[in-house]
């Protein structure tokens, strides 16, 4: 297991993981549309349980959604602007309407892609979230992406886990720290005058900000919340009574995503902190670039949540 600032391939976590609970368990198979090279370990080890369909997300949900009616543990794999939207019937319908243990890996979330609007997954959180059953989680370390994959197996309902490039990605946790307990948050740094909130590859840019926010003074707590839906409610209210003011930064459209959710819980308990700022993907559609140069051209990476922070406690 690799140690804290390392860089490692989330989509390399995801064929390994894959291909141990295919080793101990018969019924878990690995199906994908036409981007199964992470898989390929899997494949060439089970060829038997092993489905690419092609360019064709709608049919491996149907087909997924078949094997676990049969009593098998399906994995689909693919890119997250393509698993959440071009088949959202077929996920709602074929997997969410019977409540099926289907789990969606889905890498490329956000704007990390670098393909423009037509491959950026801005509004994919918003869209599963809302389906009935379905539960979202977003990696910010890739070793929870194993943990979450192991974790699932006891999991009776749809999921869908989110990565960001998954290429090369920062380890931002000691290995065994990681539960992957869905509906729990981590507390990536503890502080008191102010709460930051991401999740994904935002969490690595909300703790840099903590640190900039630090050399001034300023105490921020960093919290992971890996888990979209359900959501850690009590740690949530906890935080807003500990420090007051909250920042949310996500990279995903600024309204549906994990703010949004948090804004329901907070409207419903009827909590109103002494603060409150979301950021992320204005209502546009983004141009092309790098992740990182796309964060703070929309002001939500590092120097944009530091930002934040310090004009809510001014």
């Amino acid at each position: 297991m690799s140690a804290i600032g390392t860089m490692v391939s989330a989509r390399g976590v995801v064929g390994q993981t894959l291909h141990e609970l295919a080793a101990e368990h018969p019924h878990v198979w690995g199906l994908t549309s036409d981007v199964g090279d992470p898989i390929k370990a899997f494949a060439q080890a089970f060829p038997d349980r092993y489905v690419d369909v092609g360019i064709a997300e709608q049919n491996v949900v149907g087909i997924a959604a078949g094997l676990a009616l049969e009593g098998m543990m399906p994995f689909v794999a693919g890119m997250a602007p393509f698993i959440s939207m071009r088949s959202l019937e077929q996920n709602r319908t074929d997997v969410c309407y019977q409540d099926l243990p289907v789990r969606f890996v889905g890498w490329g979330g956000g704007l990390t892609t670098g393909g423009g609007s037509t491959h950026n997954a801005m509004e994919d959180v918003a869209l599963m979230r809302t389906l009935v059953n379905m539960a979202v989680v977003s990696c910010s370390d890739p070793n929870m992406v194993g943990a979450v994959m192991r974790r699932s197996m006891a999991y009776e309902h749809p999921l869908y886990i989110r990565l960001g490039k998954g290429k090369s990605d920062p380890c931002i946790y000691e290995p065994e720290t990681m539960t992957g307990e869905i509906g729990a948050g981590l507390v990536a740094r503890d502080g008191g005058d102010a709460t930051i909130m991401a999740h994904g590859e935002l969490v690595a840019e909300a703790l840099a900000a903590a640190e900039q926010l630090a050399a001034d003074g300023i105490d921020a707590r960093v919290v992971d919340m890996y888990s979209i839906k359900p959501l850690d409610t009590e740690l949530l209210l906890r935080c807003v009574d500990e420090t007051g003011y909250l920042v949310v930064t996500e990279d995903h459209l600024a309204f549906g995503g994990l703010a949004s959710a948090i804004a329901d819980v907070l409207v419903d308990e009827g909590v109103r902190p002494k603060g409150f700022r979301r950021l992320g993907v204005p209502q546009l559609y983004t141009g092309f670039g790098s992740a990182p140069e796309q964060w703070v051209k929309y002001g939500y990476g590092r120097d944009g949540v530091a930002a934040a922070v310090r004009e809510l406690l001014a």
